[in-house]
């Protein structure tokens, strides 16, 4: 037990002593901070935008989960149970692929509502473990403002992801696919289609 004990007590001041960057020059890659790494960290992207048009009318035009055709990818959403908690919708990219989706919390009188995706292929969408909420706030003169915020590991579980399903390409997947939806809401809701 002293060994160990002591073992530890000097592999503790080794590191204060020359840190990361001292192990590493001294014992190789195996002791970079790099090689410490445990799997993916979770993500997180928020995109809003301002629409001139008042509050309700912003939520008239998102509040059924089972409706998401004003996302430009989104050609077909089916579903079952409508906003109640639990709800299930399938999306039908163009393309023909799809993502399901389950409703977790629907809050009317707070304009929002948040849901994850329960299944999608990596290659549509480069995420696991993703969950969103959508939200209508009070913006100036009447506008208000939409919030997307999402939550999410990219699509590779493991250290050392492909290009494409890296922490990176997640990231922007998802805030391109915010950015196009609410710029798309945007003009549906302020040209009165």
């Amino acid at each position: 037990m002293r060994v160990t004990i002591g073992r530890r007590t000097a592999m503790a001041a080794a590191l204060a002593v020359i840190g990361a960057a001292g192990l590493t020059a001294t014992f190789g890659p195996a002791f970079s901070p790099a090689a410490w790494a445990h799997g993916p960290t979770r993500q997180k992207v928020r995109e809003s935008i301002e629409i001139n048009a008042p509050q309700d009318k912003v939520w008239a035009a998102i509040r059924n989960f089972q409706d998401m055709g004003w996302l430009p990818p989104v050609t077909k959403t089916t579903g079952e149970k409508g906003n109640e908690i639990g709800a299930t919708r399938q999306l039908t990219l163009t393309g023909g692929a799809t993502v399901d989706e389950e409703l977790y919390k629907y809050e009317p009188d707070m304009m929002s509502y948040s849901y994850r995706i329960t299944k999608v292929d990596v290659k549509v969408l480069p995420v696991t473990n993703y969950s969103s909420t959508l939200t209508v706030s009070p913006a100036s003169d009447g506008k208000s403002k939409l919030e997307w915020a999402g939550a999410f590991y990219r699509g590779f579980p493991n250290n050392d992801p492909p290009p494409e399903l890296s922490d990176e390409a997640a990231v922007k997947a998802v805030s391109g696919l915010y950015k196009t939806g609410l710029e798309a809401l945007k003009k549906k809701i302020e040209s009165g289609s």
